[in-house]
């Protein structure tokens, strides 16, 4: 299979993965507008329903399509996705849900804080002010589940991730990896830089829709005190049961 060239109307290339799966490419940047395509194709592909499609994964500029390949070959699976991208238009655009998402910062809970300050020139205080004044987009959810991918980052406060990571990122650790924030759902290994921590759960397993957060999603965080970080997480916990 031939990758399709870049010329045609979505701007895509098809890119085989094997004999189980296809990614589309849209582009090579980090832009709202070329991720909101993105979204856009993949919930298309959600909804048409293709028998033999497994999964389908959107990322900054691309979509993955997974397919049981006794059910769905890859060359059928490439006739229809050329075939969906002529059917749509290149301004076809998804539109998200906007959250608010509470954050205690430095402190213990965010422990790099002054570290981002001092590599911003700034105040921490200013750090904080300036990290809650953007609106983040969510661009994609991946390394762990729920993990969302956001940006962009303010450019002072662009400091690259740590160059050993920590074995142990508690959950709702708010982070920054160059360009990127983003919040950790659960407790994982990591490297980003920490600059607060949500008492928001992110990743809800036991519940019919397990993320809060999707891809095209928009997100403010708001600064809060210890008192309301406690008592957000105690609502947390009772509704959790």
């Amino acid at each position: 299979m031939a990758d399709s060239p870049t010329s045609t109307a979505q701007h895509f290339r098809l890119l085989p993965l094997g004999d189980a799966a296809i990614t589309v490419e849209f582009g090579n940047d980090i832009d709202p507008a070329l991720n909101a395509r993105v979204i856009a194709f993949a919930e298309t592909l959600h909804a048409e329903m293709w028998e033999g499609v497994v999964d389908i994964v959107p990322t900054y500029r691309s979509v993955t399509i997974h397919v049981d390949p006794l059910r769905m070959d890859v060359t059928t699976l490439s006739d229809r996705l050329l075939q969906l991208s002529h059917a749509m238009t290149r301004h076809t655009t998804s539109s998200g849900t906007q959250h608010t998402i509470p954050v205690l910062y430095g402190g213990e809970w965010g422990p790099d804080l002054e570290d981002v300050a001092a590599f911003a020139k700034m105040s921490a205080v200013d750090v904080i002010r300036l990290h809650s004044s953007v609106l983040y987009r969510v661009y994609m959810l991946g390394f762990s589940p729920g993990f969302p991918y956001l940006g962009s980052v303010p450019e002072p406060l662009a400091m690259p991730r740590l160059t050993t990571p920590r074995t142990r990122v508690p959950a709702g650790s708010v982070g920054i990896a160059g360009k990127q924030t983003g919040i950790y759902p659960t407790s994982t290994p990591g490297g980003w830089r920490l600059i607060g921590r949500t008492p928001v759960a992110l990743y809800r397993p036991n519940s019919s829709k397990p993320f809060l957060l999707n891809p095209g999603d928009v997100i403010r965080f708001e600064p809060i005190e210890p008192q309301e970080f406690d008592r957000l997480r105690r609502e947390q916990h009772d509704d959790a049961h």
